[in-house]
């Protein structure tokens, strides 16, 4: 089993914190992949968060940010279904 964590943005981050820490913590816990959403790309807005939450760092980036909020949610949905693909696909 292959566990999904999507985020992009502030609150995201927050919320997949304690999933991350608890998956960890259990050393027969599915493994687990960060997907990031790429909304922000800014240190601020990004990478603090990462740090201060003790979150590893996303095993893929998918750089979605800029754009209506239409764009962006079309790029992560079309960009999250590339993945899933590749990974079903081997």
């Amino acid at each position: 089993m292959l566990i999904y964590l999507v985020a992009g943005a502030r609150p995201n981050f927050m919320k997949i914190a304690p999933i991350v820490r608890a998956l960890q913590a259990r050393a027969d816990a599915p493994a687990f992949k960060i997907i990031h959403t790429g909304q922000h790309y800014d240190r601020e807005m990004n990478d603090v968060f990462f740090e201060e939450l003790g979150i590893p760092q996303p095993d893929v980036f998918m750089a979605a940010g800029g754009g209506s909020h239409a764009q962006q949610t079309a790029k992560i949905m079309i960009g999250f279904e590339e993945i899933l693909t590749k990974e079903i696909r081997g």
